[in-house]
């Protein structure tokens, strides 16, 4: 993966990837794919899984919850 890639990733949105994986699934399903086709966009689909779990992770521990009190607290998992 390139840098220009990797830059390109971190500004997407997970709307954006979402998108990109229904993609990668419609190719998947199409029944003309050939087999070294379908293990290439298996590959993407992962690496977009992981990349979206990254960014779900960093949310979380972004996420500050309020008790009854109107105190904030850090978001536990």
């Amino acid at each position: 993966m390139g840098k220009n890639e990797k830059e390109s990733q971190e500004n997407e949105t997970l709307q954006d990837i979402f998108i990109q994986l229904d993609a990668v699934i419609e190719g998947m399903e199409k029944e003309d794919v050939s087999l070294e086709e379908s293990f290439e966009l298996y590959h993407k689909g992962m690496d977009m899984l992981k990349l979206c779990n990254e960014r779900i992770d960093k949310v979380e521990k972004k996420m500050l919850l309020l008790d009854d009190e109107g105190e904030e607290h850090e978001f536990e998992t």
